[in-house]
């Protein structure tokens, strides 16, 4: 019982708010050497060594470089400018135009944080001074600025990939139906929302001749067309193998610095500062995978892998038994730990028992990504929460962020559900 004791004992210390990576390394140095002495981690080097070696790991800092230099072209505002304008006299659509950016930041950016502080920046006060519904506007915002967990290119997607031994170009196909699936949901909501009580959305008031009206078609379009170029040559150049997920991700960064210089937001200290916020996240998300690695480790010598797996393979229901209970203690622990502690500790212990009873692989990991991406929306610790409210006025509660997210949070339960029940309507079987 030394492992499952170990689990429990992580869980409490990252819910005081311990560093998570000394927390899981610190964790599994105490308990094993208690349980196996010091010998347990003489293979420690090598598997350090493996995952530095890890082309497809490579992607992340890649990902993420293109990223940042993408949200310092001040990408976002122009494009919630463009489509504000196109939108803006349909009832709620200021919120739909906010959903159309968030679904193309997530394709181009995929960094949550700054997708939802710009949003917050720029189209928070424009819904608010129409008089939109606050918790409306706020849980579009916050909902928008999460879909890049589950739009392609995700770094969740990667990671996953790698942990699950799946190649990243399958995930990113298969997440693309889902992702789209949950852009429309979001939609049609807002437009019923709106249709029953057009009071909580209403319309920006239009006075524009038609040679405006073209204008501002063009507008968008010069606005939208060359994020959307480089999103289809990165993933089009993954999906028809032209490039492994590593190669694209290359070309992705590329493609960012080309469109830093056409919209003339290219610097040497733009292009610096990208480098470094690139680096500390990197450092972030390998320093987790370390001590993940080290408490992995120790979790299996001390034989809390046999236990866990023992107990899921004999749950009632087998397969459907184990899904849901696996997909319960995921949206439970988003609740309250963020996605990467997630995707390295639960997700290994998932892993061989999802094998064990012959379930798809690319299905379970579409599964938890998508749960994963409940977690930035959840109380009381959902990232997306704070990144709203640091930049929210003051007149914006947290119980309204609270209120916003709600109805965001069962849709995306709805959409996870809807790929539990019917794998072949989003083309996995």
């Amino acid at each position: 019982m030394i492992g499952i004791i170990m689990f429990f004992v992580a869980l409490v210390m990252l819910l005081l708010g311990f560093p998570v990576a000394f927390t899981f390394g610190g964790i599994a140095l105490i308990f094993g050497v208690f349980a196996e002495g010091f010998d347990m981690f003489a293979f420690m080097p090598f598997r350090i060594q493996s995952y530095m070696e890890n082309t497809v790991m490579m992607a992340v800092p890649l990902f993420v470089f293109m990223g940042i230099v993408l949200q310092k072209t001040r990408l976002a505002e122009q494009l919630l400018e463009a489509m504000g304008k196109l939108f803006g006299g349909v009832r709620g659509g200021l919120a739909i135009s906010t959903i159309l950016v968030g679904a193309l930041l997530a394709a181009s950016t995929g960094v949550v944080g700054a997708s939802v502080v710009a949003m917050g920046l720029i189209s928070l006060p424009v819904m608010l001074k129409y008089n939109y519904n606050k918790s409306l506007a706020c849980g579009t915002i916050c909902a928008s600025g999460t879909l890049g967990q589950i739009i392609p290119p995700s770094i969740i997607l990667i990671i996953l990939g790698d942990v699950l031994g799946i190649p990243v170009g399958d995930l990113f196909q298969a997440a693309l139906m889902p992702g789209m699936v949950l852009i429309g949901c979001y939609i049609a909501y807002i437009l019923i929302l709106t249709f029953l009580n057009p009071d909580m959305a209403p319309a920006m008031p239009q006075d524009l001749d038609k040679e405006t009206r073209a204008q501002q078609i063009r507008s968008a379009l010069k606005a939208i067309i060359p994020p959307l170029a480089l999103v289809l040559i990165v993933l089009g150049s993954i999906f028809t193998g032209i490039a492994t997920p590593t190669e694209s991700s290359a070309l992705g960064g590329v493609g960012a610095i080309v469109l830093a210089l056409i919209y003339r937001q290219f610097s040497w200290k733009m292009l610096y500062d990208s480098g470094l916020e690139t680096v500390k996240v990197t450092a972030m998300v390998f320093a987790i995978l370390m001590g993940a690695t080290a408490f992995s480790m120790a979790f299996s010598y001390t034989g809390g892998d046999y236990i866990v797996e023992e107990a899921l393979l004999s749950l009632p229901g087998e397969k459907w038994g184990f899904i849901i209970l696996a997909m319960i203690a995921i949206l439970i622990l988003g609740f309250f730990i963020d996605f990467v502690e997630i995707a390295f500790i639960i997700v290994p212990i998932l892993a061989p028992v999802a094998e064990a009873l012959g379930i798809n692989m690319v299905w379970f990991a579409i599964l938890i990504a998508m749960n994963l991406q409940t977690s930035f929306l959840t109380p009381p610790f959902g990232f997306s929460l704070f990144y709203l409210k640091g930049v929210a006025p003051s007149s914006v509660r947290t119980t309204d962020i609270y209120k916003g997210v709600t109805p965001f949070i069962l849709i995306q339960i709805l959409v996870l559900a809807s790929i539990m029940v019917f794998p072949g309507w989003y083309g996995m079987n």
